[in-house]
């Protein structure tokens, strides 16, 4: 499942994100949803999210729900 709808996201939900950095490559970090920062219900890019280990990026997939 793709990270673009804010009603899909929550705290505790394992995803793949893309860090601002990487947005060029790609490059995906996974982690686990502690925070959700984008404030809309839908981004066509992807729901912004902090990660427990306070990184910050945009949901590309959903690992586990």
């Amino acid at each position: 499942m793709n990270g673009q709808n804010r009603k899909d996201i929550h705290p505790g939900l394992e995803v793949d994100i893309v860090l601002k950095k990487d947005q060029r490559t790609g490059i995906r970090t996974r982690g686990i949803v502690k925070d959700i920062l984008t404030n809309s219900s839908f981004h066509p890019h992807g729901i912004k999210v902090r990660l427990r280990d306070g990184q910050v990026g945009r949901v590309q997939e959903i690992i586990n729900e």
